[in-house]
This record gives C-alpha cells, structure tokens and sequence, in this order.
C-alpha cells in the first residue's frame, strides 16, 4: 500500500525528512529493539539517564514513514523529560501530537510505544 504525501502533516514529513537524533547512543542507560511483526518495522531505542532525568535519546529505524517520523518525534519527547513523563507517553499521545496519523498508518506510533515500554522496564 503506498501513502500518499498529503496523508500526512507537515511535522510528520519533516521528521521524516529530518530525523532528529537518528544513530547510536555510546554508554546507553537502557538499549531495546522493537519489531512490528506484521509489517516488518524495526526500531531501535536508546536512552542514557543522568540525575533522574533523560540526558539523550537516539533510534535507528528501518521502517515506513510513519514509523521513523514517531521515532524521531519520541526521542525529542524524551530528551530532557524525567522516567515519569515517559511513562505516560502512548501511542495515540505520539499520534495527536503530530497532528494524527490515519488509521492505517498508525502502527509506527505504535511501535514507538512498545519500544519505549521495552525501554522503561530495563530501567529502574
């Protein structure tokens, strides 16, 4: 299924035409890897939390548009926040914030927030 540009909001495109904090983190807190089986996406999450407070945040993502423009968007989220805070980031929050993803591209919010929850469960 191919997606057509203007399904998408301007942050999204830019996210994915931008990626912010795109690459391999060195001395992570906390490194996961999140599979989206049905479509393949991979994601790969890294944190490093410094005083109780996310210090840096990086991916790598191989995956539609959707799903690296929410990587790139999560990392932003994180970076800078406390655990707390990313414990109430969701699938649909990461959707709103970018204006709302259509339904069926909605799986890259989603693989976000599993990698992210596989994230916050290695922390403590």
């Amino acid at each position: 299924m191919g997606y057509h540009s203007s399904m998408f909001s301007a942050l999204v495109l830019d996210h994915f035409r931008n990626p912010r904090n795109a690459g391999t983190l060195v001395s992570p807190s906390a490194q996961v890897q999140a599979t989206n089986p049905v479509c393949g996406d991979i994601l790969e999450l890294a944190i490093r939390v410094e005083n109780g407070a996310i210090a840096e945040a990086r991916f790598l993502c191989r995956g539609c548009t959707t799903s690296i423009a929410c990587a790139s968007f999560l990392t932003e989220l994180l970076t800078g926040g406390t655990l707390a805070a990313a414990r109430s980031i969701t699938a649909e929050s990461i959707s709103q914030a970018l204006g709302g993803l259509p339904p069926a591209t909605l799986h890259g919010a989603q693989l976000a927030a599993d990698a992210l929850r596989l994230l916050l469960v290695k922390l403590p």
